[in-house]
């Protein structure tokens, strides 16, 4: 479906870049500003033709700051007192009539088209009204899809170097940028190098790693922050010299400005659903190169991290991608990353130390040595400062003897264990996980390794007949299967609770299960590692748990405790709700055939982003307090993503990823209802839903529109996890088509036949793709 065109025949809707280089754009010689700038006091009429405003940019964009900012944080949003009312001149009239823009969305919207025309070079521009009023659902889509994105791409190469070695982490003032490169990659030393003595005035220093990078080394550099190289493209031209290009990469946003671990993972999702398919294949490849370079896929690519993995979710991923590649070596390029994610498996998450060998599940269980280095400089005064009254000296003097191992305190050395395990598991921090981290067999780790199981079992079947050769040893699909299928076992017996129908976290120290009720639990269902039984039961009690106004919330308040200002409230728990927990939980949810439920989760949590969009400026957020509906909060760490003038320009990059593979679970009435901000508690009681968490189908009668991802995922674990097993042995008929063999898209009328993600059941703004192979 074609974009909204005006008079001219331009997009109302086109990115920036195209919108404000086309007919519409003014340069500042094409105006006259006195002539623009001339009213009359009188107000355009009401007109059925859309209506165009010419602005002085400079003129309009002090007189809405002045008028309408009045807590002068250059933003318009509900917190401002103005009158959210401004008398803008009309193109139509070249500048002599006047028509009112009203309303915080509106002025909002016009104050970030300002921001984004002078981002092209203009000083006068002329904006069409209906682009400052366009459905909010469509206008954040579309800036996630055409500039959010764009915003969060880093690249190592000599262009970008200055801006990923920027670590707001470091602190010490005057800090020389160091690129440390793996002592295996000749040509990224070579490289680097020559960038270093290229951009001379940056003082880049370029540093070769040992061989063996032992933790004793990462504390060595504990204070030479540096960065690490990924991946790149490298040749040699026909004169011998080196061609070397760094690989594009999304980092998640703000501080954040490396490329992480399980943040990359809900990324590439948003990437592949907006068709940036070689961005995600970039992650992959860095992955991949993590591995072979660093021994493991790394927290993020900063020299601190190299002890520190986080939640795996590789094989998944690479699959993905693998189903949206069209290149002719793709079975390759799978092969090669299948082949990472094994070495992974065995020498990083199924070894010691992250490996309890009486139950066969795995930790979280980081190797590094002493203080995570990147925190701030008093963020464990009050840990230390008990340790530093004992020897009589003050804190910052414990902290540099400890630090020099001149001080031993095994206490200490425990905690420290634990605080970096609890940083490794992504959940940093909570009070879950508090001063036992290490000690746990956590529910989302294991479902991640179960579902690493259950993805290699499926792909060496699927693409490489059963068995596939990796670094000389043939790996079959039946090993991985026997692996998942001991390791559903353990989980079922150490993790599962019968009596409250959910999965906790083990202790394998004090061999007890976990009290705190957690929404991990449903990441079982995103595995596929629960039976029909046991997901009926668990989706009962986490929704009666962790279905809060805004979504899923991150835990239970009672298990949470009681907040005092000795005992403050922890990030990854209540109230707070983050995007991978609802992506990973309607993706489950739909999987085991609770489609209504994941649909009414995923509209409770876009309900939150779109009106935080509306009401705050086009902020999109870190994180959310899904029971206050609210990213207003103080909290550790702050919130990322708040801190903007005039326009975000990046978002956060799991939240993009949430919306935009959000939008794909949403019925197109859902659509219009998020689009006219109804209240979920109002939109659910006019549309009939019901509040309960019973199936709504089975996967033989899905009711469109299908989620993108889907169907893929559906043939992928065909005969490997016992609910697709048990699935296609009772849901297909034999005189019809298996529902794993349907196609990605509607081809018949039959309401078998899954509609395409990008199609009119789904979505109705003109910018989504038209086939679920467009879309990914």
């Amino acid at each position: 479906m074609a974009g909204t065109q005006n008079s001219t025949g331009a997009d109302i809707h086109a990115p920036p870049s195209e919108y404000y280089s086309g007919p519409l754009a003014l340069k500042s010689a094409g105006i006259n500003r006195s002539r623009t700038l001339r009213r009359r006091g009188s107000i355009d009429d009401k007109s059925h033709h859309p209506r165009r405003l010419l602005i002085d940019i400079a003129t309009i964009e002090r007189a809405i700051l002045e008028q309408e900012d009045t807590n002068g944080d250059y933003q318009i949003t509900i917190e401002d007192s103005g009158p959210k009312v401004l008398k803008v001149p009309t193109a139509s009239s070249n500048g002599n009539r006047t028509i009112e823009v009203r309303g915080t969305y509106m002025l909002s919207n016009l104050l970030q088209e300002m921001a984004l025309a002078k981002d092209c070079g203009l000083r006068q521009v002329v904006i069409d009204e209906e682009r400052l009023s366009e459905n909010p659902v469509n206008r954040l889509s579309r800036m996630i899809r055409t500039t959010f994105w764009n915003g969060l791409v880093r690249c190592m190469d000599e262009a970008g170097i200055q801006k990923i070695c920027a670590d707001p982490k470091n602190t010490k003032p005057g800090a020389q940028p160091i690129i440390y490169v793996p002592f295996g990659d000749a040509p990224a030393l070579e490289y680097y190098t020559g960038v270093a003595r290229d951009l001379a005035s940056l003082n880049i220093r370029v540093v070769r790693l040992p061989r063996d990078i032992t933790p004793q080394y990462v504390k060595s550099i504990n204070n030479q922050f540096g960065i690490l190289t990924l991946a790149a493209d490298v040749s040699y031209d026909a004169g011998g010299r080196l061609v070397y290009k760094p690989l594009p990469f999304v980092v998640p946003g703000g501080r954040f400005n490396e490329q992480y671990g399980w943040d990359s993972y809900f990324e590439a999702l948003g990437l592949l659903a907006d068709g940036r398919v070689q961005l995600a294949k970039n992650m992959v490849d860095n992955f991949v190169y993590e591995i072979k370079h660093y021994g493991k896929i790394l927290n993020a690519n900063r020299s601190y991290y190299l002890t520190r993995s986080q939640p795996p979710f590789l094989t998944d991923m690479a699959l993905k991608v693998y189903d949206a590649l069209s290149d002719p070596l793709r079975d390759e390029w799978l092969r090669n990353a299948l082949s990472a994610a094994i070495t992974e498996y065995h020498t990083v998450w199924t070894c010691a130390p992250r490996l309890d060998p009486v139950t066969g599940l795995s930790c979280y269980h980081p190797t590094g040595i002493g203080m995570p280095p990147e925190t701030e400089s008093t963020h464990f005064d009050h840990i230390v400062a008990p340790y530093a009254e004992r020897l009589g000296i003050d804190v910052a003097e414990y902290k540099r003897l400890y630090a020099a191992d001149a001080i031993h305190e095994p206490e200490l050395d425990a905690y420290f264990v634990h605080d970096r395990a609890v940083r490794e598991s992504g959940h940093d921090t909570t009070y879950r996980l508090e001063r036992r981290c290490a000690s746990l067999a956590t529910v989302d780790l294991n479902c991640l390794l179960y579902r690493y199981e259950v993805d290699l079992a499926s792909a060496i079947d699927l693409h490489f007949g059963g068995s596939m050769a990796t670094d000389g040893h043939v790996s079959t699909s039946t090993e991985w299967r026997q692996r998942a299928e001991a390791r559903r076992t353990a989980m079922d017996r150490y993790l599962w609770n019968e009596s409250k129908g959910l999965y906790f976290d083990y202790d394998v120290e004090l061999k007890e299960q976990s009290a705190y009720e957690s929404v991990t639990a449903l990441w079982a269902l995103w595995a596929g590692c629960a039976s029909q039984e046991q997901a009926a039961r668990l989706v009962d009690a986490a929704c009666r748990r962790f279905e809060a106004a805004g979504g899923l919330v991150s835990g239970t308040e009672e298990s949470r405790g009681r907040i005092t200002l000795l005992r403050p409230n922890r990030q990854w728990d209540y109230p707070y709700g983050w995007a991978p927990h609802q992506m990973l939980a309607w993706c489950g949810l739909y999987a085991y055939g609770y489609a209504t439920v994941a649909r009414r989760l995923a509209y409770r949590w876009l309900y939150t982003i779109t009106r935080a969009f509306v009401d705050f400026n086009g902020v999109v957020p870190e994180k959310f307090d899904v029971v206050g509906m609210t990213h207003r909060f103080q909290v550790e760490y702050g919130n990322v993503g708040v801190d903007f003038k005039m326009v975000p320009r990046e978002g956060f990059g799991w939240m993009n990823a949430s919306y935009q593979v959000g939008l794909t679970y949403l019925t197109s009435h859902m659509r219009r209802a998020l689009g006219a901000l109804t209240e979920p508690e109002v939109f659910f009681e006019r549309a009939g839903w019901s509040t309960d968490a019973s199936a709504s189908h089975t996967p033989a009668s899905t009711p469109m529109p299908v989620p993108v991802f889907a169907m893929a995922d559906a043939r992928r674990l065909r005969g490997v996890t016992p609910l697709h097993c048990a699935l296609e042995a009772a849901l297909s008929p034999t005189d019809s088509p298996a529902y794993f063999d349907m196609p990605l898209t509607a081809t018949t009328d039959d309401p078998r036949t899954p509609a395409s993600p990008g199609s009119d059941s789904t979505a109705d703004d003109g910018n989504t793709p038209s086939t679920t192979k467009e879309l990914l």
